[in-house]
């Protein structure tokens, strides 16, 4: 084809070109070509999506685990977990005991300013989660919001907000599950490890899909798994491994998940681990009470 006998820009006639948009096929000049996975788009199909019946998010940026990327600060949703853990803190502080005793995980017993039987299996399924936002103190909660901070934010623009929300509070409550049913009654905790701990796992399943150097986040979560296991006590193991595991079997599906099925297995995956949560809680106040 000779350049007489070229088209013009739909966008700018009278400027020849021998390229058209693979979505409308109009005639597009340099000036106007976005580049696409395949060939070029006009400005207008990409605006629109327009042409051949593309969504107008079909261009949008997504994560790795399918999710729009949100505008705004990456890392909001760090940034809020993060303030609620401290204000969780001082309130603690704030009130005293008998406010960290009312809110603590906690199976059955008693306990001081209060009247009756307190726990889970008394009926107070909310420690599960109010547990999440305690600490038993200054060098437990500066280390578990370091750790937040560390892996939570890359984790965040990793997988979305929705889905790194939703990683955060199933893994916590997995953690808060499996401490119920395998520690003491009256044994109580508290903390954010079980959450944070399922972001590590996330963190493994992320790392291992991109191929990267596994060797300091390994090296970082056996010095974690000593201190959790460390001969002095005083630390809730149960709500480690809950979330570990939680956190990593979620990740794993939101990572895999063939994008057909995308978000059937995601949320399905999600699901299915509460579920256990459900049954664990069940089981194990029928068996105390």
């Amino acid at each position: 084809m000779d350049q007489a006998s070229l088209p013009s820009c739909y966008r700018h006639p009278g400027v020849q070109t021998g390229i058209t948009c693979t979505r409308c096929e109009r005639p597009i000049c340099p000036e106007c070509m976005v580049s696409a996975s395949v060939g070029f788009q006009c400005p207008e199909c990409v605006r629109g999506g327009s042409g051949t019946g593309h969504a107008p998010t079909a261009n949008q940026p997504r994560t790795m685990a399918g999710a729009a990327i949100a505008p705004g600060d990456p890392h909001l949703l760090t940034k809020i977990l993060i303030g609620l853990n401290l204000v969780g803190y001082l309130l603690q502080q704030a009130l005293g005991d008998k406010f960290e005793y009312g809110y603590e995980m906690l199976g059955r017993a008693f306990v001081p300013g209060f009247d009756s039987l307190q726990g889970v299996a008394e009926g107070q399924w909310y420690r599960l989660v109010t547990s999440m936002f305690l600490h038993g103190g200054v060098m437990h909660i500066a280390f578990n919001m370091l750790s937040l901070w560390w892996i939570g934010g890359p984790l965040e623009a990793a997988l979305g907000r929705v889905r790194y929300l939703a990683l955060y509070f199933v893994s916590g409550l997995a953690g808060s599950a499996l401490t119920y049913w395998l520690a003491a009654p009256n044994q109580p905790s508290l903390g954010a490890s079980g959450a944070i701990f399922g972001l590590f796992g996330a963190t493994a399943v992320l790392m291992r899909k991109l191929n990267y150097d596994m060797r300091p986040l390994i090296a970082l979560l056996v010095i974690n798994l000593v201190i959790t296991f460390n001969p002095w006590g005083g630390i809730a193991w149960q709500a480690h491994i809950g979330g570990l595991v939680g956190g990593t079997v979620i990740a794993y599906a939101m990572v895999h998940a063939p994008r057909e099925r995308r978000s059937l297995i995601q949320w399905g995956t999600c699901g299915v681990v509460l579920l256990a949560v459900v049954v664990i809680v069940i089981a194990r106040t029928a068996a105390l009470t």
